[in-house]
């Protein structure tokens, strides 16, 4: 073995020796720097030479190299670096915004089925007060599609505005089918009387604890998918410091200079240089491996109250019971709007008739069908599935790439930052920020603060996810801290329809006439 080690470094020896001291051997270096698109061949010397000029790929041998072609070589080694970063992080950003697409497609195939179906039902259940509804309702999953889409929409205003809008209608139509239209203005009164007149019994409270418990639920996994692919698009355009950008050099380039080109850097030494340089991003590891668990347990509770496509496709069933509340207390309703709105202008109804069959007797309602094989979540199924083969992503970054592209494997000759070796004989430092104070290649001092801010970001979502800090109202842009029970429960304002005890369960406070909740993801 010893032989055969001498005679290696023997090959290598005149190899080097013969390459210096024949100035066309500069040639191979010219054809490199030119293919790689590094610079152009004017920068190359016509023979080696001495080196005195470099600062970088330093050496007591004549060089191929001069101080512009290191500046060039230190441009294409970060670019390198960023390209291989890129490519190793393009299947992941792949998966994740694939599935940002894909969410929200299903997301807005789910709302216009829902509204499609809610339609239907009125227009089977409810003839003549059909058409009236139809624009109250298309609002209405107009504004859940948005709020599901990022928007900072309240989810008590708008449930609140539907029902604002529907009263009306029912109010004519259903509780006094007699009555016929009302002028605008009548219709203006009914609309903001409905809060006190409480004609829908618990159906708003209801639909707003629903809406704001499975709603926030797909709202922050798009927003966390959203972030993914900010973490990756941050971490792939990496600011290098100079003391990495010179190590890099050094490992990739500077064995140019003494026409060493199919050089490849030691193992140890590219793991010391890699690991320092992305120092800061396996600082992110943590972090990370704690998005993947948290989109998990996400997932798990999107089901049952949680369920969006279950919750969406049931508004009518809600609706219905609703219509049923009004019907029961339509004397106390009628006397109450009197009270508050006046005796309005009663107009002879064309179809009186029609409309007391089906304040009788109201149809039965159909089930909505679902979206084909259970597609939100089979499609969530899938997409965790993926993102869990990336889990460890940031923390075996550096050492990915050292043994995918950048290094020789042990036991060939490679370059260890000054020559070719055999071996690389310094010691080999961990991962992440602490472990680089001993680092021989790379002086690493702190994490980038562009790093922090991310790592800042996913903390944040992480105790979202996780319903530690809770959004109220649901919204995203008002936090407070919550129990993190994930079984617990959401109550909406309380409107007086239910003597303010809410169907959700949540705790409720009383401050003056407003009532402060907690959601309980």
């Amino acid at each position: 073995m010893d032989v055969l080690r001498a005679n290696c470094f023997f090959v290598l020896a005149c190899f080097c020796g013969s390459l210096l001291g024949n100035p066309n051997k500069c040639d191979e270096v010219r054809k490199v720097f030119q293919l790689g698109q590094i610079g152009p061949s004017q920068l190359l010397p016509l023979s080696p030479r001495p080196g005195s000029d470099l600062q970088v790929c330093t050496s007591t041998n004549l060089t191929c190299c001069t101080k512009k072609m290191e500046e060039r070589y230190q441009m294409a080694a970060r670019r390198d670096i960023q390209n291989l970063l890129q490519m190793s992080s393009s299947s992941l950003k792949f998966l994740i915004s694939r599935n940002v697409a894909a969410f929200q497609e299903i997301f807005e195939q789910l709302m216009k089925q829902a509204e499609n179906h809610t339609i239907s039902v009125l227009k089977e259940s409810y003839r003549n007060m059909a058409d009236h509804t139809m624009e109250p309702v298309q609002e209405f999953f107009t504004d859940i599609s948005l709020f599901l889409l990022g928007s900072e929409l309240n989810v008590d205003d708008l449930v609140r505005r539907f029902f604002d809008s529907l009263f009306p209608f029912f109010y004519t139509h259903l509780i006094n089918p007699g009555l016929g239209e009302v002028s605008p203005a009548y219709a203006e009164c009914l609309r903001g009387a409905r809060r006190d007149v409480r004609p829908f019994g618990q159906a708003p409270n209801i639909l707003t604890d629903q809406i704001s418990r499975s709603g926030m639920s797909g709202k922050l996994l798009l927003q966390a998918l959203h972030l993914g692919i900010e973490v990756i698009n941050t971490t792939d355009h990496l600011q290098l410091s100079r003391e990495c950008r010179r190590a890099l050099l050094k490992m990739h380039y500077c064995p140019h200079c003494q026409g060493l080109t199919e050089s490849k850097p030691c193992m140890g030494y590219c793991l010391n240089v890699m690991r320092g340089c992305l120092a800061s991003l396996a600082e992110i590891d943590v972090h990370w491996r704690e998005f993947v668990r948290s989109l998990e347990g996400l997932s798990s509770r999107m089901q049952g109250p949680q369920d969006l496509e279950q919750v969406l496709l049931g508004v009518h069933t809600l609706l219905h019971d609703a219509v049923g509340n009004a019907q029961r207390n339509r004397q106390r309703i009628t006397t109450q709007a009197h009270k508050l709105c006046g005796l309005p202008n009663r107009r002879p109804s064309q179809s009186v008739s029609i409309q007391l069959s089906a304040v009788k007797d109201p149809l039965p309602l159909k089930a909505a069908p679902r979206l084909t094989a259970d597609s939100l979540a089979q499609r969530r199924k899938d997409f965790l599935s993926g993102l869990r083969f990336y889990r460890t992503y940031y923390g075996g970054l550096a050492d990915q790439l050292c043994v995918s592209d950048l290094s020789r494997s042990d036991g060939t000759p490679c370059w260890n930052g000054t020559s070719v070796v055999h071996s690389y004989t310094l010691r080999v430092v961990g991962s992440g920020i602490k472990a680089q104070s001993t680092n021989p290649e790379v002086k690493v001092k702190e994490v980038d603060p562009v790093i922090n801010q991310i790592i800042d970001k996913l903390k944040h979502i992480n105790q979202l996810l996780q319903g530690k800090s809770i959004p109220k109202l649901g919204t995203l842009d008002q936090i407070e801290t919550g129990s993190g029970d994930t079984e617990g429960r959401y109550s909406g304002d309380c409107d007086d329809e239910d003597g303010c005890g809410g169907s959700g369960g949540g705790e409720v406070k009383r401050t003056g006439s407003r009532v402060s909740k907690t959601i309980y993801l």
